[in-house]
């Protein structure tokens, strides 16, 4: 049994659980990774995350940013996380009962009988490049934002075409990512059990209002208008691209697992007010 644990850099008290829980685990005889960043803050020898695909389960110390850090390196691992931002959609454990918490989804992945959570992910492709894959979304977007910037846009859903005019950008959501970027664009909230993408258009002229669709459609995104886009993974991972280019957006394998107790997203919501 093999357990990875990455918590927020930079952040005292996400180090200190990260080293209680490694102590608890490693008494229970289960082999215990730290990701660099955690293993400098603790003065132990530490691992890059993109490894963390061999363990058995992730542990994730922070806010849902250190949750989506960690899925990047986690693949098809389930990642249990320990919540020490405000709203925490992604992270249901307290701070306070994460050492118990996490030594019983270790014990419950072991013997078979831990309950495992999936939810979709995304990738993106152009040409004969393919993006990381994005917990959140898959953003297509001009060099820059703002008057006399943006993108000239054809949105088609299976072939057929959805929308077009001039915007920002596109966002290709999944439900976790609705309270994130999608929100602040004015895309609605979806609710993580219902199955399905949104496409939301930022600061469109001639666009559409967000639309969502089966996830397993493919969605593709042409862009003209500009000489230079990117193409961003969950707002981190950008890739220029020279318009005219075709974005390609389909759900990926493996999915998001999230691993432990399941949070109140309505009371996550409130959090937002």
């Amino acid at each position: 049994m093999e357990v990875g644990i990455v918590a927020q850099r930079g952040n005292a008290r996400a180090a200190r659980i990260a080293d209680g829980i490694r102590d608890r685990l490693r008494a229970d005889g289960v082999t215990v990774r730290l990701d660099a960043a955690t293993a400098a803050d603790l003065s132990h020898s530490g691992d890059p995350i993109e490894t963390f695909d061999r363990s058995d389960l992730v542990v994730s110390i922070g806010g849902d940013g250190t949750f989506l850090f960690a899925a990047r390196g986690a693949g098809g691992t389930p990642i249990l996380g320990v919540n020490l931002g405000e709203v925490g959609f992604l992270n249901a454990v307290d701070p306070d009962d994460a050492i118990d918490a996490v030594a019983a989804e270790a014990a419950a992945i072991a013997d078979g009988t831990a309950e495992i959570r999936e939810a979709p992910r995304l990738s993106a492709t152009v040409g004969d490049w393919t993006s990381d894959a994005a917990t959140n979304e898959v953003l297509v977007q001009g060099n820059r934002r703002g008057p006399g910037a943006g993108i000239d846009f054809e949105t088609r859903v299976d072939g057929s075409l959805y929308s077009s005019g001039h915007a920002d950008g596109v966002l290709i959501v999944t439900p976790t990512g609705s309270t994130a970027y999608n929100l602040s664009e004015g895309g609605p909230i979806v609710h993580p059990d219902v199955r399905g993408l949104l496409i939301t258009e930022m600061c469109a002229t001639g666009g559409m209002p967000s639309l969502f669709v089966d996830q397993d459609a493919t969605i593709t995104v042409t862009v003209t208008g500009t000489d230079r886009a990117i193409v961003a993974s969950d707002g981190r991972l950008t890739h220029p691209i020279e318009p005219p280019a075709e974005v390609t957006i389909t759900r990926s394998d493996p999915p998001l697992r999230i691993a432990g107790p399941t949070g109140d997203f309505f009371e996550a919501l409130g959090k937002l007010s």
